[in-house]
């Protein structure tokens, strides 16, 4: 699904991926439209830009997240503001992309936060895990959910910023074992995504190197 009140670029994006294969399944211009529709077609991704005619793309990827646990929202905007990326990734958003990017860098985006990953434009990734660093306080050990071993692990290194399949390779573990740890992990932390997955992991101070040697 795309958001933009932009008709012809809401268009343009909404064509580009739909030549690549993707399922648009709809498109929307302002932040009321893009809450009702996403709750019909209940897509896997939206595109949401945040500076819509009506209403707030934050307030709309809030309102996304919190009824739509499977929907992700991938931020499309021209605002490379620190303001914006932080309020948007506090709504829930799961990754941020300008509106520079190229057609081939948009269609990777979709394609991996579809997966689950957290797809930031470069630089931006490393500004939200900074401020996150900043608002971490120490941990009470004692209301920590336990964790298994392996879940630690694959923690650790989505804290790091590896995608699935890099986390699978680098623990020589199957694509699908990595991908039910991190869903374990999201269900016991009571967390909805990979970004608030690396947050939680720096403010408890997992964000270290993994232990190569587990089996």
């Amino acid at each position: 699904m795309v958001v933009d009140d932009h008709p012809m670029w809401r268009d343009g994006v909404a064509r580009d991926l739909a030549e690549r294969g993707f399922d648009v399944r709809a498109t929307a211009g302002d932040a009321g439209s893009a809450v009702r529709i996403a709750r019909t077609v209940r897509p896997d991704v939206v595109l949401m830009d945040l500076n819509l005619g009506e209403g707030s793309g934050v307030t709309a990827t809030g309102q996304i997240t919190a009824e739509l646990t499977d929907t992700r929202v991938l931020v499309l905007s021209a605002s490379g503001e620190h303001a914006d990326v932080l309020e948007a990734v506090k709504a829930g958003a799961s990754g941020y992309l300008l509106k520079s990017a190229s057609v081939a860098e948009l269609v990777d985006a979709v394609t991996r936060t579809a997966a689950g990953d957290a797809v930031f434009t470069p630089g931006l990734a490393g500004l939200v895990l900074g401020e996150y660093r900043r608002m971490a306080a120490d941990p009470d050990p004692r209301d920590q959910p336990r964790l298994t071993d392996r879940e630690t692990d694959v923690l650790r290194l989505v804290a790091k910023g590896l995608t699935a399949r890099q986390i699978a390779t680098r623990l020589v573990l199957s694509h699908r074992t990595v991908e039910n740890h991190v869903q374990s992990t999201l269900r016991k932390l009571q967390l909805h995504n990979r970004v608030e997955l690396a947050r939680y992991a720096i403010e408890h101070g997992l964000d270290g190197e993994p232990d190569g040697t587990r089996q």
